[in-house]
C-alpha cells in the first residue's frame, strides 16, 4: 500500500486476504520469466488501491466493499483522488506493457500475451473446484490450446473454460493490450491454495513452463 493511504483503514487480516492481492502470482511470474526467458511485468500495489485489470472508469476499480469487507479508504473518493491513483499506479503499469509490446513489434517478434491471475478457493461462501481457469473473449487459438493441454494433464473438471468467471467487459488488460493489437493470448487463473508455499508455487511454475511452450507448438 502507498504509505499515504494508511492501509486504506484495513486491519492485518484483510491485508493478507485475496481481496488485497493475487496470492502467488508475483513468484509464479518470476519463475516463469526466468525459465522461459520472457519479460514479466508486475503491478506492485494492492488491487484495493486500484484494480489494474479493470477500466478505471468503473466504480469497482477502487471498491468500497470486497468479498464482505468494507474498504474505509475507498469510501467517498473524490474525482481528484481517483485521478491521482490512475496517474500514479494504473497508467504507468499499462504504459510499461504497451512499451514492451511496441518494442517487440518493432523487432518483428511473435508475441503471445499471458495474463497471470490467481483466485480464492471460496468466494462469497461458494466453493470453486477448478485448479486452473482459462479465460478468453470469444475465439482464441492459444487459449484453446492451453485449455486442451492442461486438461490432458488432469481431469477436465479441474480446468475451467472461462471459470471461475467469464472474461467480459470487466477485464481490461487482455482486451486492451492483446485483442486490441490482434495478438493471441491467454488469461490464466490459478487457484491460490496450489501456491500457498514455495513448493506449491514451484510445482505450478514447473507445469506451466512445460504447458505454455507445448501449447504454442500446437499452433505451428
Amino acid at each position: 500500500m502507498p504509505s499515504r493511504l494508511a492501509d486504506l483503514g484495513l486491519s492485518g487480516p484483510d491485508l493478507t486476504r485475496h481481496i488485497a492481492w493475487d496470492i502467488g502470482v508475483a513468484g509464479l511470474g518470476r519463475r516463469l520469466a526466468q525459465t522461459l526467458d520472457a519479460p514479466f511485468i508486475a503491478q506492485r500495489y494492492s488491487r484495493l488501491v486500484i484494480d489494474c485489470n479493470r477500466d478505471p472508469a468503473r466504480a469497482d476499480s477502487m471498491p468500497q466493499v470486497s468479498d464482505g469487507s468494507a474498504i474505509p479508504g475507498n469510501a467517498d473518493l473524490t474525482a481528484a483522488e481517483r485521478a491521482a491513483r490512475i496517474a500514479q499506479v494504473f497508467s504507468p503499469y499499462h504504459a510499461r506493457i504497451a512499451a514492451e509490446l511496441d518494442a517487440r513489434a518493432a523487432r518483428g517478434l511473435r508475441t503471445i500475451v499471458v495474463a497471470l491471475h490467481s483466485f480464492t478457493p471460496v468466494m462469497a461462501g461458494v466453493a470453486r473446484p477448478w485448479r486452473f481457469g482459462i479465460l478468453h473473449l470469444g475465439a482464441c487459438p492459444f487459449s484453446d490450446a492451453m485449455l486442451a493441454r492442461l486438461r490432458a494433464e488432469s481431469d477436465a473438471p479441474d480446468v475451467g473454460d472461462n471459470e471461475p468467471y467469464q472474461m467480459d467487459e470487466v477485464d481490461f488488460t487482455v482486451p486492451h493490450h492483446a485483442i486490441g493489437r490482434g495478438l493471441d493470448y491467454v488469461e490464466l487463473e490459478v487457484r491460490q491454495d496450489l501456491m500457498a508455499d514455495d513448493a506449491g508455487e514451484a510445482a505450478v511454475a514447473e507445469r506451466l513452463a512445460r504447458v505454455l511452450p507445448a501449447a504454442l507448438s500446437d499452433l505451428t
